[in-house]
């Protein structure tokens, strides 16, 4: 089961990079590890804008809204990530932003993105 979760959650990641790349964006990092438990799924720039993207992936709705998974404690270990990221690079940019990435459903997913759920 869990290695079906890991699938599932790479499917996932693989659709909203190809939708940030679709919009613009370029794909700096994946799956970036600062720690056991703060990792950052995608960073990616926007123009000026370093951004730290948590992707969250429900093949349907059953268990509720992807978006309901980004808790206050998930947000802790991707604000700390987001910290170790800025502090063992040199990547400078105008700004920073951390936004969301909802994938619902497999055979033609909807897609939903929230931006500046946190700006650095």
């Amino acid at each position: 089961m869990v290695k079906n979760n890991i699938q599932k959650g790479k499917q996932g990641e693989d659709t909203a990079c190809k939708y940030l790349k679709e919009c613009g964006y370029s794909i700096i990092e994946r799956n970036w590890h600062y720690s056991k438990n703060a990792e950052i799924d995608i960073i990616a720039k926007e123009k000026d804008t370093l951004v730290f993207i948590e992707v969250k992936f429900r093949s349907n709705l059953n268990f509720g809204h992807p978006f309901e998974a980004i808790d206050s404690l998930k947000i802790q270990k991707i604000h700390k990530a987001i910290l170790g990221y800025l502090s063992q690079t040199n990547l400078k940019c105008k700004s920073y932003r951390f936004d969301g990435i909802a994938i619902i459903g497999t055979n033609n997913p909807k897609i939903e993105h929230i931006k500046n759920l946190g700006q650095y």
